[in-house]
Formats: C-alpha cells, sequence, structure tokens
C-alpha cells in the first residue's frame, strides 16, 4: 500500500521557520567571535581552560558563548526533523512554534553571556525553548501515527 505525501499550502512557513535556524547559526557564530576577540583566544582554540576562565571574565564569557553555540548545534538537528514533520500535519502550529525556537535560542546565548549573572545562570533566559521542543516532538509522533493509521 502507497502512501501519498502532499505538503500542505502552508507548509512554506514551516521552510522558513527551517530556514530561519541557518540565519541564527550565522549571528551565533559571529556573536562567539566578537567573545573570542575581547578575550584574545586564538583559533583553533575551542575554549579556554578553567583556570583561564577563573582569572579573566572576558575569557569566562567566551567559553560562555562558545557554549551557548554547541548547545544551539546540538539541539538543531531534532528540532529540524521535528519541526518538519510536525509541520507535514500542522504547518502553522509548526512554524509558530519553530519561531518560538528560535526567539528562545536568542534569549539563551544573549542571557548565557550576561556579566553579571554568575554561573552561566542567564542562560535560562532562553529554557522556553523546551516548550516548543516537547510540542513538536509529540506532534511528530502524531503525524507519524496518522499515516500508518490512516
Amino acid at each position: 500500500m502507497a502512501l501519498i505525501l502532499t505538503v500542505p499550502k502552508d507548509y512554506g512557513y514551516v521552510l522558513l521557520a527551517a530556514a530561519s535556524t541557518s540565519a541564527l547559526n550565522i549571528w551565533l557564530g559571529l556573536y562567539v567571535g566578537s567573545y573570542r576577540k575581547a578575550a584574545r583566544v586564538p583559533y583553533p582554540n575551542a575554549y579556554v581552560t578553567a583556570t583561564e576562565a577563573a582569572t579573566s571574565k572576558e575569557k569566562y564569557l567566551f567559553n560562555c558563548a562558545q557554549r551557548s553555540h554547541a548547545q544551539f548545534l546540538e539541539q538543531l538537528p531534532p528540532f529540524l526533523v521535528t519541526l518538519l514533520v510536525s509541520g507535514l500535519k500542522y504547518p502553522v502550529l509548526s512554524a509558530g512554534l519553530g519561531a518560538f525556537w528560535v526567539v528562545s535560542r536568542v534569549l539563551y546565548a544573549i542571557g548565557y553571556t550576561r556579566p553579571q549573572i554568575e554561573g552561566g545562570k542567564g542562560r535560562y533566559w532562553g529554557a522556553g525553548y523546551y516548550i516548543p521542543t516537547a510540542a513538536l516532538l509529540v506532534m511528530s509522533g502524531m503525524t507519524g501515527w496518522s499515516m500508518i493509521s490512516s
């Protein structure tokens, strides 16, 4: 039995949400670069040591910026999969959740690098990204289930 897959008319919104993550990745790279320059961390060093971070606020903040970018890259593949799959059945809701995720990732990076917030706890500014992550996962399961049960 074949399954004919029809992409909803509003799926373009989903694709725009997915494409926005490329712009976010570029911004995060530039953001980390500004902290790298301020901390005078040469390439190819991905991070500074804990000792260096403890003795220099600039180097500590570089590590925070770098970690926020790395965490984004860790979360990106499952986000994109669930966004693209759930968008087949729920395109507008998925795209909205995708936009929420992207904004949350910006807040995560900005919060993580606030010098007045110790221990990287500023990253909690963007912790809302867990909401669309969970919702898209559930919606992807519902999309898959509807495909095999119809």
